[in-house]
């Protein structure tokens, strides 16, 4: 068990710099490299043996009986946690408020510890998901978590929904459902052409045999900064899934080739990869995508990206005010994108591409 557990301390958890022109925080992490794999590690630590880690007593004000009452409670707060903090974003946040009431001076010392954000550096984002459809609304999906590669700009995704889902269940083709049955009747039979054929008509018909990776362990770890770390042995599950394309309502992100274009695809694989999300569907446009809102883990996509100046307000196929002040807000702080002088609207961008002028 000893050689299992160092094995996954090396492979998910063990913190590593990524360059040495990056600034490193006390405990030998940043907040672009492995923050979250260190603070993950340290509760590990801690209920194994009970000990905070060496040097926190030089960032905070509290004795050492009061940080273990820290761990502890935030021990209890990284394991209810689903899924577990992925980003140094989202580890700040379960720690201010695991501990908002603790002292200011405490929590801002233990984000400092860790290289994390400090509160005034998060944004202020919305409470929530809406707790009924919205207006206009015309369906909802809830759908498998999202993998990175499907996120090809700042502003869309490709997504699968199972089809043990109500609403796909009922509208699930006969031939599909076939497809399926008997490609898993080839694996059996190890004829691995024949199930390469039926899982290539399955695709074709716009579906997908989506394997999910569960993890399990005898030991409770804490969690990773990749994977969550209760990893001893592991089950594959093929799930049988829709596929969707989304489009992100209201908003305008640069085109991938754009400045600043490459920067919001990544800040939008950081808000959704390897989480489920839950779309609020409004239409179709005529790309054959679905245009809606994505909520996931209680953030507001859209809010989100707005607010960290990754995209426009697409004010030509939505008018909410909301949207409109969370751009002015991002524009005010010269946030992402408006750090520029001018940048060129994706639109007109495109518009210029399709007359030729560029």
């Amino acid at each position: 068990m000893g050689n299992a557990l160092r094995f996954l301390y090396a492979h998910c958890c063990k913190p590593t710099v990524s360059g040495e022109s990056e600034s490193l925080g006390p405990h030998g992490v940043s907040t672009t490299s492995v923050g979250v794999s260190a603070l993950a590690h340290d509760l590990f630590n801690f209920e194994i043996n009970s000990q905070v880690p060496e040097g926190l007593s030089n960032h905070v004000v509290s004795s050492k009986k009061a940080q273990a009452n820290w761990y502890r409670k935030l021990s209890e707060a990284w394991r209810e946690a689903k899924p577990p903090p992925k980003t140094p974003e989202e580890a700040s946040r379960l720690i201010i408020q695991t501990l908002k009431k603790h002292q200011k001076a405490d929590v801002e010392g233990l984000l400092a510890f860790y290289g994390l954000p400090l509160p005034h550096a998060l944004l202020e984002l919305s409470a929530g998901v809406p707790t009924s459809l919205p207006h206009g609304v015309k369906f909802e999906l809830q759908t498998l978590p999202v993998d990175a590669r499907a996120i090809p700009d700042g502003d869309g995704m490709t997504v699968y929904v199972s089809t043990t889902d109500p609403r796909e269940s009922s509208c699930l083709p006969l031939d599909v459902q076939m497809a399926a049955v008997q490609r898993s009747q080839a694996r059996a039979e190890r004829n691995y052409e024949r199930a390469d054929e039926l899982h290539q008509q399955i695709i074709d018909s716009g579906y997908r045999l989506v394997v999910l990776i569960s993890f399990y362990s005898n030991v409770q770890l804490i969690g990773t900064y990749l994977f969550f770390c209760r990893v001893i042995s592991v089950q594959n599950q093929e799930v049988l899934a829709r596929k969707y394309r989304i489009r992100l309502m209201g908003i305008d992100a640069p085109e991938s080739s754009m400045p600043y274009g490459q920067e919001a695809k990544q800040e939008l694989i950081k808000l959704i990869r390897g989480k489920s999300v839950r779309i609020f569907v409004y239409t179709e446009d005529r790309y054959g995508r679905l245009v809606g809102d994505v909520h996931c883990n209680g953030i507001f996509v859209q809010e989100a990206l707005l607010k960290k100046g990754c995209a426009w307000h697409y004010t030509a196929y939505d008018q909410r005010v909301e949207l409109a002040s969370w751009e002015k807000e991002a524009r005010l702080k010269r946030t992402g994108l408006w750090a520029a002088p001018n940048p060129e609207e994706p639109w007109e961008w495109r518009k210029d591409r399709r007359e030729g002028r560029q």
